[in-house]
């Protein structure tokens, strides 16, 4: 059975000037909202869903209405990071395999596929042709990550990071070990994924590379409308 954790606590400052009050992962993307075509996504592939909410809760549990979905909430959203919604659904962290995603990405349908169709331990989804423009950077040698970094230079990555992982077996107990270690040493401003990067010294983290895949993650207004234009080229075709 796979699980899925998909944190949306955050209220998205890059872009909230040109959005209101609205939560990114609540922005329509053609008919419906963008939170709802990932956790129906989701469903679809017999994923149980879990959603950690902080910023604007009541607009995304409305947009999820009538879906079986389980939510935690992050209390303290305003002064914490993704990390720290992860640690308010940390009793999820079990079970064979964990998907670990972010709410503001828009993800194609085959890349769940893909993903689910992994049997290593850990897997972080990857975009080999989006260096020039990428956001959060990272340098695969072999498969395996070893660089990593939002200010990244280009010149050091060959990659950037989707914001989709998925973790199985002992990396599940693992990961939930680090996470409450990071919590416990106060550092909540991280994102979840530094659970991943932190372990890459010791343990093998894995990159899949999507590229050919669509996916875009919202933090400017262009980020947004690259989901538009893509689907509306679904609805032609």
């Amino acid at each position: 059975m796979y699980k899925a954790i998909i944190m949306a606590a955050g209220t998205g400052t890059r872009i909230s000037r040109k959005i209101g009050d609205n939560c990114k992962c609540t922005l329509d993307i053609g008919g419906i909202p963008l939170i709802r075509h990932t956790i129906e996504m989701l469903i679809k592939h017999g994923v149980e869903p879990h959603l950690v909410v902080g910023y604007n809760k009541h607009r995304i549990k409305e947009s999820l209405e009538g879906l079986d979905i389980t939510f935690h909430e992050n209390i303290f959203y305003s002064i914490t990071n993704s990390l720290a919604s992860l640690w308010f659904a940390r009793d999820e962290l079990c079970g064979p395999s964990i998907i670990l995603g972010n709410a503001d990405v828009y993800w194609e349908d085959n890349l769940l596929s893909i993903l689910l169709e992994e049997k290593r331990e850990c897997v972080m989804l990857s975009d080999s042709s989006r260096v020039e423009q990428g956001d959060y950077l990272l340098r695969v040698e072999d498969g395996t990550i070893k660089g990593y970094g939002k200010g990244m230079n280009c010149r050091d990555a060959n990659c950037e990071y989707v914001g989709l992982a998925l973790i199985q077996g002992d990396m599940v107990e693992k990961s939930r070990k680090k996470l409450v270690e990071m919590v416990e040493r106060q550092r909540h401003s991280d994102w979840w994924e530094q659970i991943l990067y932190t372990q890459t010294s010791y343990q093998p983290i894995y990159a899949k590379d999507i590229a050919g895949h669509f996916w875009a993650e919202i933090d400017f207004v262009e980020d947004y409308e690259r989901i538009l234009a893509y689907r509306r080229q679904l609805n032609e075709e």
